[in-house]
């Protein structure tokens, strides 16, 4: 139900939306409502809370004026509770009064503590845990394209952090404006009974409480907008100084990235402090309003008790310690005000995730034809990372099943992107690119990457065990299958010589394995999957050529039956390829073999030329 409530667009039955702003209130306000039930739950006791308050006040309230009737017989008894017996005398009558409060005070601190409980398993155990779910999920839904133009700062800090927004506002502004709501009729039934005029004067104070939130609402909500953005950046900062920090300390620049964190901590600071200058302002005020309406209690209400129009305990002092109870919650009410601002800029930024369009999904009606023989076309395609700046130019060619496709180009040239079209990581601007004829755009996308196996140029590995690390894309796995996939790879014999061989725990990103050992595990995953189709990012980037010669070698038998896309510059592999594409700025140059590029004066010819003998031809 909260999938339904986060993902769910205003119907025209909903009332208009102005504004982002009030956008993203209807659908925190719809999300509550999903939860309607457990709310109910929480307002229920927070009711009982509320009438054993002014129980209490009331029981004193009445004592005081029991014990003014029992010094002077001529000052009327009150109006006893129904649990005081009839004929109880004075003595009886007090017992009778203090056991009900102790009851009253008792019963409430049990059902708050109940409604503590209740509150941390609801909002704590079940929204925030749901709505990272959520966010997680849709994560791994959305396409390169949002991972490119988004700082990995940025998302870490929404899933982690503006998560709680959600909570904040049904705990903080929901539940909090219903508890306030609640507290506030009861106290104001109770003080009308007993005096509308005294009830009136008191309450003379609201108008400007209500009209100087409202003001502090409408400067602050900018400002906590503007502080998740700093928020971001620093966030960004750190990680990225974590994660390059042999570079940092390579160059000797600890002093300078010292300099921009406390740059980004300050500019923070500063910030801050322009909305603690407004709550600095807005406390003292709304609680000098409650003061006010305290001294017009003690001197009307005073000149009321004189003149015997009210009486001393149930009236003035009830209507003291109800009034306390109304200024707390109008108190609380800038609470609210405060916590309505953090939740919306946190929601806002939430429900920017959820509602990114994924850019490349699985098309409806799209259907699994089966096991592919691997005949891979690219016919005119045309792509762009961002607009306006093509990285492709309408390439065309075709890669028989079985065939090794290998491309050469300069830097830049596109060949890494060229490989992110076949398992559609990204959709061409035109053109189509086919898979056995099957447009790939028509394939279930989970099926297609299934038949794809990657080596990117830059391997991540996950912190955990190297077997783990092998079987990610199949994790039931046996371990003959993990271990075959490893020799093909060149990497059982350093993975059996670690003390704890294929159970040997990874660090971050394999920080413990050279670069070349990362490679060749990384190669092991993609075999692992057998997949149809093979694509290696310049493999033996990373490897010295007596490596790269054992891991070639041990991969021709993988390659059997397999179409596979190698982005190759060394001549050893270049080759081995059955064809060759040549891109330069994008553009599909030279199509051929080794030997064929060779005997034309082209680009590969010339590249080969500078590579084996620094000649230019």
């Amino acid at each position: 139900k909260l999938a339904c409530a986060l993902t769910r667009m205003p119907a025209a039955s909903d009332p208009p939306i102005a504004d982002s702003r009030e956008a993203t209130l209807w659908r925190l306000l719809r999300i509550a409502w999903s939860y309607r039930s457990d709310c109910l739950q929480l307002l229920g006791l927070q009711l009982v809370v509320v009438f054993l308050t002014v129980a209490v006040i009331a029981l004193a309230g009445v004592g005081i004026d029991f014990v003014r009737h029992c010094t002077d017989r001529a000052i009327p008894a009150p109006p006893l509770p129904f649990f005081v017996p009839a004929d109880a005398t004075d003595k009886a009558v007090f017992v009778w009064l203090g056991a009900g409060i102790l009851v009253a005070a008792l019963l409430r601190a049990i059902i708050s503590y109940v409604f503590g409980l209740v509150s941390v398993r609801f909002l704590h155990g079940r929204i925030v845990v749901n709505l990272r779910s959520q966010v997680f999920a849709k994560l791994q839904q959305l396409s390169f394209r949002f991972f490119d133009s988004n700082a990995s700062g940025s998302i870490i800090n929404r899933v982690t952090s503006d998560a709680h927004a959600i909570r904040l506002f049904i705990e903080g502004v929901v539940l909090q404006l219903a508890i306030i709501t609640i507290t506030l009729v009861a106290c104001s039934v109770y003080m009308l009974r007993t005096d509308w005029r005294l009830t009136l004067a008191c309450l003379s104070v609201l108008p400007f409480q209500i009209w100087f939130a409202i003001r502090f609402s409408r400067k602050v909500r900018p400002a906590y907008e503007e502080n998740r953005e700093l928020m971001d950046r620093m966030v960004l900062g750190f990680s990225e100084n974590v994660q390059g920090i042999q570079v940092v300390k390579g160059f000797a620049l600890e002093p300078r990235v010292m300099g921009r964190f406390a740059g980004w901590s300050e500019d923070i600071r500063l910030q801050k402090r322009k909305v603690f200058g407004e709550i600095a302002l807005f406390w003292p005020v709304i609680d000098g309003l409650n003061r006010l309406s305290m001294a017009i209690l003690i001197g009307y209400g005073g000149w009321m008790v004189a003149r015997g129009e009210i009486a001393l305990g149930t009236g003035l002092v009830a209507f003291a310690g109800l009034l306390q109870q109304f200024s707390a919650q109008v108190t609380t009410l800038a609470s609210v005000v405060d916590n309505a601002q953090v939740s919306l800029a946190g929601a806002k930024r939430i429900f920017e995730i959820l509602d990114t369009d994924p850019g490349v999904a699985t098309e409806p009606g799209a259907a699994s034809p089966g096991r592919f023989l691997g005949r891979v076309t690219f016919e005119n395609v045309s792509f762009e990372y961002q607009e306006n700046a093509t990285v492709l130019h309408a390439l065309s060619f075709v890669a028989e099943p079985g065939q090794r496709i290998a491309i050469a180009g300069a830097t830049g040239a596109g060949k890494s992107a060229l490989l992110s079209l076949i398992p559609r990581f990204y959709d061409p601007r035109s053109g189509r690119v086919t898979l056995d004829g099957h447009d790939i755009r028509a394939l279930p996308l989970p099926e297609l990457r299934r038949q794809v196996g990657m080596v990117f140029q830059e391997n991540f590995l996950f912190s955990n065990t190297i077997a783990a690390n092998i079987a990610f894309g199949h994790p039931d796995a046996t371990q003959e299958r993990i271990e075959r996939a490893a020799r093909i790879a060149g990497a059982h014999t350093f993975i059996m010589a670690l003390p704890e061989g294929y159970e040997t725990f990874l660090g971050e990103g394999g920080v413990n394995l050279s670069g070349g050992q990362r490679q060749r595990i990384a190669i092991a995953r993609a075999l692992l999957l057998e997949p149809t189709v093979l694509l290696l990012d310049d493999p033996t980037s990373a490897i010295d050529p007596e490596t790269e010669k054992e891991i070639m070698e041990a991969m021709e038998a993988a390659m059997v039956g397999r179409t596979t896309f190698i982005v190759a510059h060394r001549l050893s592999t270049l080759r081995r390829a059955d064809q060759i594409l040549v891109l330069e700025h994008g553009k599909l140059v030279q199509v051929g073999t080794h030997a064929q590029l060779m005997a034309q004066d082209g680009h590969y010819r010339r590249a080969i030329l500078v590579q084996s003998e620094g000649v230019v031809a």
